[in-house]
């Protein structure tokens, strides 16, 4: 991996799928022991897993990560504490306490 260059690598993972009234989440899992960076992307080929409500599904998958280059990954770190600060919810309300 270069400063600016990319690198793609293919591997195996499972995606499971929760809908309960307990958990509503999507995780997956690289069955290779594959970790992923700052800055790096995950694309799961395949039509999209649904699971209806009451269940938890699990499919084995094949995933493509795309690597940050060296320069990306700077950047996301330098940045992501910024971004982080939009998911954050603020209220301020007009009455005065004297």
């Amino acid at each position: 991996m270069g400063l600016l260059t990319r690198d793609y690598e293919t591997v195996p993972c499972v995606v499971e799928v929760s809908h309960c009234f307990d958990s509503l989440h999507a995780h997956v899992k690289f069955l290779n022991g594959a970790t992923i960076n700052p800055g790096d992307e995950v694309q799961v080929k395949g039509p999209p897993v649904m699971a209806p409500y009451g269940e938890v599904v699990r499919e084995e998958r094949m995933a493509r990560i795309t690597r940050a280059s060296k320069l990306e990954q700077l950047w996301t770190r330098a940045t992501g504490d910024f971004e982080f600060m939009e998911l954050c919810e603020f209220s301020f309300s007009e009455e005065v306490t004297v």
